[in-house]
C-alpha cells in the first residue's frame, strides 16, 4: 500500500507520469495548482486501474502551505517514490521579464524542489528501496541567452540532485534526474516546436513515452535519464563545442523563439 507523490500532475508530463504510474498498479498522491481537473484524472484512474489515489489542488509556491500538506501526506500515506515534476519556464528578454515571473521560475523550480525533497527523504528512508525523480532538462546543459533564468533553476535540479544521490548512496534511497528535450505542454510551446518546423522536433517524444522511460529508469537506479536517441545525439555534440560557441548557437536558436513564445 505504499504511494508515488507526483507533483504538476494536473497536465502534460506530470499527468503522464500519474498515468503511467496508474497503469503499473502504483497508489498515488498528487499535486496540482486549483483548477488543473485533479479530481477528474483521480477518479478516472481509480476506475480504470483499481488503484487508490489522493488529490491536493494547492500552489507549492506557498511554503507554509506546502508544509502543511507534506505533514498531512506523510503521516497518512507511506510514500516510497517522490517524482517532482512541477515548474515552469518562458522565453523573453530579461528586461521584459516581469519581476514576478522571475520569482516564480525561482520559487516553483528552485525552493519548492528543495523543500519538498528535504521534506520527504526522511519519510522516504524509512522504506526498505525508495525513488526520487527530479526533473530537470536538456537547457541544464547550457546556458542560454533569452531564457538566462529558466536553464539556470534546471542546472540547479541537476546538480541538487545528484549531489543527493551520492549523498544517499549505500540507502535503500536511489535518485535520479530526468533531462527531457522538447515537450509540447502547452498552446505556447506547441505553437513554438510547429513554427520551428523539422529542427523544433529533433528530439521530440510523445509525453507518455518520456514518462515511461523516465519511471523505468529510476525504478532500476539510473542516475541520468536522457530520453530519446536524439536528444542524447545532441548532448554529445554540444559537449564538443567550446562554451562560447555552445552559449551562441543555442542562444541564436532561442532568439527565434520570442515571436511564438510568451512570458
Amino acid at each position: 500500500m505504499t504511494y508515488t507523490l507526483i507533483t504538476g500532475a494536473g497536465s502534460g508530463l506530470g499527468r503522464a507520469f500519474a498515468v503511467e504510474c496508474a497503469r503499473m498498479g502504483r497508489n498515488l498522491v498528487l499535486f496540482s495548482l486549483p483548477g488543473s481537473g485533479l479530481q477528474s484524472l483521480a477518479s478516472d484512474l481509480r476506475t480504470e486501474n483499481r488503484i487508490q489515489v489522493q488529490c491536493f489542488e494547492f500552489d507549492l509556491r506557498q511554503a507554509e502551505i506546502l508544509k502543511e500538506h507534506i505533514l498531512f501526506v506523510t503521516e497518512h500515506f507511506p510514500i516510497d517514490f517522490l517524482i517532482n515534476n512541477a515548474g515552469i519556464g518562458g522565453t523573453s528578454s530579461l528586461t521584459e521579464t516581469p519581476l514576478e515571473r522571475i520569482d516564480d521560475i525561482i520559487q516553483l523550480n528552485v525552493r519548492s524542489t528543495s523543500l519538498l525533497t528535504r521534506m520527504m527523504i526522511p519519510h522516504l528512508l524509512r522504506e526498505p528501496n525508495s525513488y526520487i525523480l527530479n526533473v530537470s532538462s536538456m537547457a541544464a546543459f547550457t546556458p542560454i541567452a533569452y531564457k538566462t533564468v529558466y536553464p539556470a533553476s534546471k542546472a540547479f535540479i541537476s546538480s541538487f540532485s545528484l549531489g543527493l544521490r551520492e549523498e544517499f548512496a549505500g540507502t535503500g534511497l536511489s535518485i535520479s534526474v530526468l533531462y527531457p528535450g522538447p515537450i509540447m505542454t502547452n498552446s505556447n510551446t506547441s505553437r513554438r516546436i510547429i513554427h520551428q518546423g523539422l529542427k523544433g522536433k529533433m528530439g521530440l517524444l510523445a509525453t507518455p513515452e518520456i514518462a515511461r522511460i523516465a519511471i523505468r529508469k529510476t525504478l532500476k537506479g539510473h542516475p541520468v535519464i536522457i530520453p530519446g536517441l536524439m536528444n542524447k545525439l545532441n548532448h554529445s555534440l554540444l559537449n564538443l563545442l567550446p562554451l562560447g560557441l555552445k552559449l551562441r548557437v543555442v542562444s541564436n536558436e532561442v532568439k527565434k523563439e520570442m515571436q511564438w513564445s510568451a512570458t
